[in-house]
């Protein structure tokens, strides 16, 4: 089968490129980086896992003085190569008229070969695995049910069902390649024991402690182990949102698994039941909104009653917009926005469902919600969409 192009993301890369001459694209692995790269047109795809490739670029300017203004460069897992900061310093510096696509799992500042983390020379371009508004073009209709369970790792989704071994190899994919090269963490058995049981609390709140406990690890590891995670993307952690009322959780963040397939493998799940499938459509709405604000302005809101917002976005100002995850939007219980917003005046709601073909908005009880589902958020946002030209 042919590759599902993702125009989405190819032009995303293409606009940063107007900014800058290097483009960082990180994402899991299987997440369908190096797919993506070979979409480029008339690129040069080089794989620095191979040691051609390293003996190739053993002399940076001879090498790059082969090359015209405008060629386009692709170094995927450029972490493999001895010196990988040194190249793309002096692509950016001495050979502005390139343009250069580096892949790697994980932040640039992450690695340790990086002594140089490009500051002012690159911009990054996190790949998560397929949107739910990619899902009609890789599935010929939106099949919601089979994103959820499946997940959104190319290969998985596209899979006749789930596979366990597939999802098993991930993560010990993840821990060899990533995790012990990156970090030097040395306990296979406790990194994995503690990523597989965040996997099946994702959407939950952390509780360190705990964490510990169960996984006869140490606080101090537990959290680095979780700062890991977070680096390489494989969770996101939405911390509370306070400040206004002594009744609101300020301590605890939630966290969130990067793939609803891994989530429904850890949990041992053969199927979906209807209650299952809005905790795993939080995680779509998550991924669509890390893509328009990034990690920083993303929060949750929770008071010592319950009462809780999925996720708080801060916009200008005193702003903060209230968005819900409903797969049913008549669902809404408006209680707890209300207490949000008697704390927080300043900002939008939202309820955000797969069930919306065309977003709209309704008034009860003082509170005005605009109904949409992720396609529509950027627009209803006042946002231009992710990988959309520029406005002239």
């Amino acid at each position: 089968m042919a590759p599902v192009r993702r125009d989405f993301w190819l032009e995303r890369i293409n606009r940063a490129w107007t900014d800058c001459p290097i483009v960082w694209l990180s994402g899991v692995r299987r997440v369908g980086k190096t797919t993506l790269a070979r979409m480029l047109p008339a690129a040069i795809y080089m794989n620095c896992d191979l040691p051609s490739t390293g003996r190739l670029l053993r002399d940076p300017e001879l090498f790059l003085d082969g090359h015209e203004s405008g060629t386009v460069l692709v170094f995927d897992e450029v972490h493999r190569l001895e010196d990988p900061s040194r190249l793309l310093k002096i692509v950016a510096d001495e050979y502005p008229g390139l343009r250069v696509l580096a892949t790697g799992s994980s932040t640039l500042a992450a690695t340790r070969k990086f002594r140089d983390t490009l500051t002012g020379r690159k911009r990054s371009v996190h790949l998560p695995p397929v949107l739910w508004e990619e899902c009609n073009d890789w599935l010929g209709g939106s099949q919601l049910d089979r994103r959820l369970y499946h997940g959104g790792l190319p290969q998985a989704l596209l899979a006749d069902s789930p596979s366990a071994d597939f999802f098993g190899e991930w993560i010990d994919s993840f821990y060899a390649r990533d995790i012990q090269e990156l970090f030097q963490v040395r306990s296979r058995s406790g990194f994995q024991a503690l990523f597989r049981l965040l996997l099946r609390q994702s959407g939950g709140q952390i509780d360190h402690t705990r964490l510990a406990t169960l996984c006869q690890l140490s606080r101090p590891t537990v959290r680095s182990y979780i700062e890991a995670m977070t680096i390489t993307h494989a969770l996101h952690l939405v911390r509370s949102y306070h400040g206004a009322g002594k009744r609101e959780i300020v301590a605890r963040p939630k966290c969130y698994g990067f793939d609803t397939g891994l989530v429904c493998f850890e949990r041992g799940w053969t199927g979906l039941r209807r209650e299952d499938r809005g905790l795993l459509w939080e995680h779509l709405v998550l991924d669509a909104v890390l893509g328009l604000f990034g990690d920083g302005r993303i929060f949750y809101w929770r008071d010592k009653a319950g009462r809780e917002v999925d996720f708080v976005i801060r916009r200008e100002g005193n702003r903060v917009d209230a968005l819900e995850c409903k797969i049913n939007p008549d669902h809404l219980n408006r209680s707890a926005l209300s207490a949000f917003r008697s704390l927080y005046p300043e900002g939008r709601n939202y309820i955000v469902s797969p069930a919306v073909r065309q977003h709209y908005s309704t008034r009860e009880r003082g509170l005005t919600v605009t109904v949409c589902d992720t396609p529509d958020l950027a627009d209803v946002m006042g946002l231009p969409r992710p990988g959309a030209p520029p406005q002239q």
